[in-house]
C-alpha cells in the first residue's frame, strides 16, 4: 500500500509520489484531486507527460489567474523531464504558487535524481508507491483494502484472493471491491472460493497446496484445470518444489515462533502457519521421496519425457503419498 510522510495534507503545495506501483500512483493523484475538488468544485486539473511539458510550460500553467482558480497539475514520468524543464520546476519548488498543487510522479531510480533530492529539500509530501514483487506485499494490500471499506475479512480469506488473482494490484482491488459490494458480514475463504474458484483453482499454488496435505484426488483436478487454462507445466513443477522444499526446511528447524522461524528460513510469517499444518504426515523419508519426484518430473515437462500431464500425475500421486508417509 502507499505510504505518506507525517505532513499528509493532500492540497500541500507540491506532492511527490514515487515509485512503479501504477495503481498507488493513480491513486496518489486522485487523492490530491479530490481534496482538491472538495476545496473547490471548479478546480482545474492538467496532467501532463515529459513531452508535453517544455521549458516555460510550468511557468504558464501557474502563473496567477485573474480568477484565482485552483490547479492541480500532475506531472507523469517526471524523471524523464529535460535539463531545462527541471531547472523550470526546481525553480518552482522554491517558491511554489498559491492555490496550486504539483504532483511529481516519478519512478524513483537514479535517473532524475536531482529532481527527486530537490522535491524533499523543498519540503514535498511524499508517497511511496513501490512495485509489490513480494506475495507478502501483496497480502498485506488485501488485508489493507478490507480495512478502508470497514470490513472484516479472515486471513485465510485474504490469502486465498491472492492466490486466485496473482499480482496485478488493480485486479485485487476490484475484487475487493466486488466481495463488499456483494456480501455481509464477515468474508472468509468459502465466499472467495465461491466467486473466484476457476482462477483459483489454476493455480500452480493451489497444485502443490493440495498435493502437500496429502489431498491427491483434489491435487490432480486442480492440476488438470491448470493445465486446461494454460498453465505452464514448469511453473506447475516450481510450486512443487517450492511446497515440499519449505515442508523440509521447518521440519529440520528449531521450534520457536513464526516471526524467529521467518527470519531464519527466508518465508514470511503467514507461509510459517500454513507450512506447519501440511507437515503433520512427513517424515524425512517422505520429503526426500517427494524431492526425487518433483525432479523427475521437472526432467519430464522440460523434453525428457514424452508426456509431461503424465510426468506431473506421477509427482502428484507420489508427493500426495509422502505427506501421508507418518504412522504407516
Amino acid at each position: 500500500m502507499a505510504r505518506k510522510t507525517a505532513s499528509d495534507d493532500p492540497l500541500a503545495p507540491v506532492t511527490l509520489a514515487v515509485g512503479q506501483e501504477d495503481l498507488l500512483l493513480d491513486r496518489a493523484v486522485r487523492d490530491v484531486v479530490t481534496a482538491a475538488r472538495a476545496a473547490d468544485a471548479d478546480t482545474d486539473v492538467r496532467e501532463l507527460t515529459p513531452d508535453q511539458l517544455q521549458p516555460g510550460t510550468l511557468a504558464e500553467l501557474t502563473s496567477p489567474s485573474l480568477f484565482a482558480e485552483r490547479k492541480v497539475v500532475v506531472v507523469r514520468n517526471a524523471q524523464d523531464l529535460s535539463a531545462d524543464t527541471i531547472k523550470d520546476v526546481k525553480a518552482y519548488l522554491s517558491a511554489p504558487a498559491e492555490e496550486i498543487t504539483l504532483v511529481l510522479l516519478h519512478a524513483g531510480g537514479a535517473k532524475g535524481k536531482g529532481l527527486l533530492d530537490a522535491a524533499r529539500k523543498a519540503g514535498a509530501r511524499e508517497v511511496a508507491c513501490p512495485k509489490m514483487t513480494k506475495p507478502a506485499d501483496r497480502l498485506a494490500f488485501v488485508r489493507q483494502e478490507f480495512r478502508a471499506t470497514g470490513r472484516s475479512a479472515t486471513p485465510e480469506a485474504c490469502q486465498a484472493l491472492v492466490d486466485a488473482i496473482g499480482s496485478d494490484l488493480r485486479e485485487l482491488a476490484s475484487a475487493v471491491s466486488q466481495l463488499v459490494a456483494d456480501v455481509e458480514g464477515t468474508i472468509d475463504e468459502a465466499v472467495v472460493g465461491r466467486y473466484y474458484t476457476g482462477r483459483a483453482e489454476a493455480s500452480s499454488f493451489t497444485v502443490a497446496d493440495r498435493a502437500v496435505e496429502g489431498r491427491a484426488a483434489e491435487a490432480l483436478e486442480a492440476l488438470r484445470w491448470s493445465l486446461a487454462t494454460g498453465v505452464a507445466p514448469v511453473m506447475i513443477t516450481s510450486a512443487l518444489a517450492q511446497g515440499v522444499r519449505a515442508i523440509g526446511k521447518l521440519s529440520s528447524a528449531r521450534g520457536g515462533r513464526p516471526a524467529d522461524l521467518a527470519r531464519e528460513l527466508g518465508m514470511p510469517p503467514w507461509k510459517i502457519d500454513r507450512v506447519r499444518q501440511q507437515m503433520r504426515g512427513w517424515t524425512p523419508d517422505g520429503v526426500a521421496a517427494a524431492l526425487r519426484a518433483v525432479a523427475e518430473a521437472d526432467a519430464g515437462v522440460k523434453g525428457g519425457g514424452d508426456d509431461p500431464e503424465y510426468a506431473l500425475e506421477k509427482a502428484v500421486v507420489t508427493i500426495a503419498r509422502a505427506a501421508r508417509s507418518r504412522g504407516r
